[in-house]
């Protein structure tokens, strides 16, 4: 892989963007967006330090396109990362079949959607889905999801690459909405909404139980094997034994938030008023120094 298109500059397009151009990838990037190459130079500025370089090492490798055919005119891999809208990425991939060259692989960012949803009446055999988390020069994982027609190749090709970048690729077999990481989010995120509009907790202590016990323990291990730890010597066997009958009490009491306009605008003004202080940037800032401290001491461990 030696020119890379990213087809979309939103927030995670820029990170892409930077995290290809640091693994000296060639990158055309293109986005109907008026302000495409401050946002770029922006993004480049902003996340060199994230990756131990220069925004004038990274401009270096990184080309502002015109459109999406010049874009993927010689690019070896296209990651796209367009709207979450099945019949915009139905014209945009029918587009990349057509004009990418016939051995590049072209990826998706996409949230939600899988592949197969989209890929209808093309060639889908080196379509499928590369999704990340936000910011993806920061955050390991991206679930490789193949659609019903991506060949077997397409897929090895994809956790290649992923792993050339650095990053964690986890192959799911089986195409769900959502797909793997979003639905564990979302149950937790309709959860979190329910016991806000409850009065159980506002969202910024709501956030606080979180990261002062999930979000420590998960990020070390994940729910099984901290399940299987929390069952002592016995392991995951003893905890379903002994405690899990009272757990599974719990299913069927878990929220069903109403979020009724009128709820949705108490919650949102809630969380504006916990955070509401600080800007996106200092936010995000913060967010991903702290994330940078984890994923540093991981690797020294």
């Amino acid at each position: 892989m030696k020119n890379a298109a990213v087809i979309g500059a939103g927030t995670i397009g820029l990170s892409w963007t930077a995290l290809f151009a640091h693994h000296g990838l060639t990158v055309r990037v293109t986005d109907p967006r008026p302000d495409l190459a401050e946002a770029v130079e922006e993004a480049l500025a902003q996340f060199a330090p994230h990756l131990g370089t220069t925004a004038e090492e990274l401009a270096s490798r990184v080309q502002i396109a015109a459109d999406v055919t010049e874009a993927v005119r010689n690019a070896d891999v296209v990651q796209e990362n367009g709207p979450e809208n099945v019949e915009f990425k139905k014209d945009l991939f029918k587009q990349l079949v057509e004009e990418a060259p016939e051995h590049a692989l072209l990826l998706s960012s996409s949230s939600a959607i899988p592949s197969t949803a989209f890929t209808g009446g093309i060639d889908g055999s080196r379509v499928l889905i590369g999704h990340p988390f936000n910011p993806p020069h920061l955050i390991p994982l991206v679930e490789v999801v193949p659609g019903d027609r991506t060949s077997e190749e397409s897929v090895q090709k994809a956790v290649d690459f992923y792993t050339f970048l650095g990053r964690t690729p986890v192959v799911e077999r089986k195409e769900i909405p959502g797909f793997v990481g979003n639905r564990l989010q979302n149950a937790l995120s309709r959860e979190a909404i329910y016991l806000v509009e409850q009065g159980v907790v506002t969202p910024e202590d709501l956030d606080k139980v979180i990261t002062s016990s999930l979000g420590i323990r998960w990020a070390t291990v994940g729910p099984f094997l901290g399940s299987h730890l929390g069952g002592g010597p016995g392991g995951y066997r003893h905890l379903a034994e002994h405690i899990g009958k009272s757990m599974k009490k719990m299913w069927a009491g878990l929220g069903n938030p109403s979020q009724s306009p009128e709820e949705q605008e108490r919650l949102i003004e809630a969380v504006e008023k916990a955070y509401g202080s600080s800007t996106y940037s200092e936010l995000a800032e913060t967010r991903d120094r702290k994330q940078l401290a984890v994923l540093n001491a991981l690797e020294e461990n």
